[in-house]
């Protein structure tokens, strides 16, 4: 059974940003008639005066009606009950999900979205998606006598160790003896939680917090290494430059804010940054907030920017930040690093099947890991030649040399050739988005972290190591 592409679908969000970026997604998706509403209260009053919508998808953090009160709301009345619901937000956790689930929505799909992952929303909300077919144990796929172990990442430069090893196995230069290496380049967060949780990857370079919820509803995946340390920066929008701001504070308030993923070390550190400087940040329809967070896709970030002038600033991976600075988009407010040195922040998760079957071949990708990390400080203008190529292989993201080698060479940039673990500053992480943020839930560290492979590929002794 197809989808109707006919369907009158009302998209309901607050942001003008993300009302244009709705209708362009739904379009591109093929869907032709799309109306909008700013609220929940908004949206009401169009079911009431454009109706009859066959689909609706609401944002959730929204001023005057918040999207979880307008799907309560729309569950209550006999004449819209019947309506599928997404609830398409910056909500990213599986906490989240689950009380939109309770309440009735048909599906949920997390911002940063793109026109792909809208459509397969809509999909499993009228029942019409194939799951691709998948096995309940994951047994690893044996191949030559191999175990193949298939990882996913995106286009950062966080995660170039990974880039690195597929170069270097491309080129000949290692062949490892118990593993056939697949890298999955997927385009953004969702896909990457999606695929580490239904374990269509072995496991995932991905956001220590994405990963760390992920284990808090029992997926079994593990923290086996860091992928690198600092590699984000903060940039500030030149467009207000000029103006009559006497202090950041000042400039940021009543501005928004991007951010790549809720889940996110760049959520926590924005959010400290904008707290220290005595504002109060969040989501729309939190109370008292006076700088706005939106979640968008890291590569969207500059172009918004560029295009919306009620943005002040966004906090990403690198190398975005510094090719919107030479651009002249923005200036960098703060490197990561500079905020909080050494900070985790994307880690290598493997799914636990893969552990306890094939620790060896689990020991020697760790052991490829750790040393392509080190050859990024031994040899930048090596690794940049290689981060070109896998940064941006058909170049679309208009990447060059000199930039990916300022990025290398940055004072309190990334670094990448000490890739153990710290349970200390996990701990940090999860303690600070909880109880000052009210995100995500608290989980066992010492289970999440299985640091046996990083204390043997990093030469240190793990008992002594597993509380630093």
């Amino acid at each position: 059974m197809s989808i109707n592409m006919d369907m009158n679908i009302l998209a309901v969000d607050d942001s003008g940003t993300m009302r244009v970026m709705f209708r362009q997604y739904l379009e591109k998706a093929g869907f032709k008639h799309i109306g909008l509403a700013i609220n929940g209260l908004d949206a009401l009053e169009k079911l009431k005066t454009e109706g009859p919508y066959d689909l609706i998808i609401s944002d959730w953090n929204m001023p005057t009606m918040d999207g979880l009160e307008f799907l309560k709301e729309v569950r209550k009345r006999s004449d819209l009950k019947d309506i599928p619901f997404i609830m398409a937000t910056a909500q990213g956790d599986k906490t989240q999900q689950e009380i939109a689930r309770n309440a009735g929505s048909n599906g949920h799909v997390p911002k940063p979205f793109d026109e792909v992952e809208l459509k397969t929303a809509i999909e499993k909300a009228f029942n019409t998606y194939q799951e691709a077919p998948t096995t309940e144990s994951h047994t690893p796929e044996i191949r030559d006598g191999k175990v193949v172990i298939r990882l996913g990442h995106i286009q950062i430069t966080d995660h170039l160790a990974l880039g690195i090893l597929q170069h270097w196995i491309s080129q000949g230069v290692v062949t490892p003896k118990q593993f056939i290496l697949e890298t999955d380049c997927l385009p953004g967060w969702n896909p990457v939680q999606e695929k580490l949780e239904n374990g269509t990857v072995s496991g995932a370079m991905v956001l220590a917090p994405i990963a760390m919820d992920l284990f808090a509803y029992n997926v079994p995946i593990r923290l086996v290494l860091l992928a690198h340390k600092n590699g984000s920066g903060f940039v500030r929008s030149s467009r207000y430059e000029e103006g009559p701001y006497s202090d950041k504070a000042d400039f940021y308030k009543y501005k928004v804010v991007n951010i790549p993923h809720k889940m996110s070390i760049h959520n926590m550190l924005a959010h400290k940054y904008l707290t220290g400087l005595g504002l109060k940040p969040g989501v729309p329809g939190q109370k008292a907030i006076n700088v706005r967070f939106e979640v968008v896709p890291p590569v969207k970030m500059p172009p918004i920017m560029k295009e919306d002038e009620s943005v002040g600033g966004f906090i990403v991976a690198e190398p975005i930040c510094t090719r919107a600075a030479s651009s002249g988009l923005g200036s960098m407010e703060f490197v990561s690093g500079g905020m909080w040195p050494d900070h985790p922040c994307c880690v290598l998760a493997l799914r636990q099947e893969l552990i306890n079957a094939e620790p060896d071949a689990v020991q020697e990708l760790t052991d490829l890991l750790v040393k392509a990390g080190r050859y990024v400080s031994e040899n930048r203008k090596g690794a940049a030649e290689i981060a070109l190529k896998f940064l941006d292989p058909e170049g679309k993201m208009g990447l060059s040399l000199p930039v990916l080698l300022q990025v290398l060479s940055q004072k309190n940039g990334i670094t990448m050739d000490d890739l153990y673990p710290s349970i200390e500053d996990l701990d940090k992480i999860q303690t600070y988005m909880y109880h000052d943020m009210g995100i995500g839930k608290l989980i066992d560290l010492n289970s999440f972290a299985d640091l046996r492979f990083a204390a043997k590929a990093t030469g240190r002794d793990e008992a002594a190591c597993g509380a630093a």
